[in-house]
């Protein structure tokens, strides 16, 4: 993962992403990675699992 952060209280999940990180172009060019899980992945310590890209406009 990029710039993710994943925590689990009780039922509540919460993600953290720093807005201010970049991480180069997307494949396409078009935009700008900020974050990424890089494919779905298993949310900590349950059997849900999560896809998540933050990204912006060149």
């Amino acid at each position: 993962m990029k710039n993710v952060e994943m925590t689990v209280e009780g039922t509540v999940l919460t993600i953290k992403v720093d807005l201010s990180k970049e991480f180069g172009p997307s494949a396409s060019g078009k935009t700008t990675i900020i974050a990424s899980t890089e494919g779905n992945v298993t949310i900590p310590g349950r059997e849900e699992k999560i896809g998540l890209n933050v990204y912006r406009k060149k």
